[in-house]
């Protein structure tokens, strides 16, 4: 079993900044593709970025290149969403998740609870 605490959502006008975070505990960190999802009002949940388990490679959403970055502290458990130059269509609940020797967009095993990003206009 894998636990996800989330942290660092919040209101924040367009333009700015949030940085995201996500510990993990519970089993071995770097066997776990590592990322994030967003989910806005009545839409369907959605793939932002992810941290691979091997190799140290990131993928992010084409919707959001160029303004969000992942990373990963190892010796923290911890992966990170940096998103700048925030747009109010990046308003969403952000969840953290996690899968096991895989690629985080094939099947998550794990859910965060979720962390709420308002951006306003």
């Amino acid at each position: 079993q894998v636990q996800l605490v989330e942290s660092g959502g919040g209101l924040v006008q367009a333009g700015g900044s949030l940085r995201l975070s996500c510990a993990a505990s519970g089993r071995t960190f770097s066997n776990y593709d590592m990322g994030w999802f967003r989910q806005a009002p009545g839409k369907e949940r959605e793939f932002v970025a992810a941290s691979s388990w091997s190799g140290g490679r990131t993928y992010v959403a084409d919707s959001v290149k160029g303004r969000f970055t992942i990373s990963r502290d190892s010796a923290k458990n911890t992966v990170y969403l940096q998103m700048n130059s925030l747009k109010p269509e990046d308003t969403a609940v952000y969840y953290c998740a996690a899968a096991f020797r895989r690629v985080l967009t094939t099947g998550v095993d794990y859910w965060g609870q979720g962390t709420q990003v308002t951006v306003s206009s």
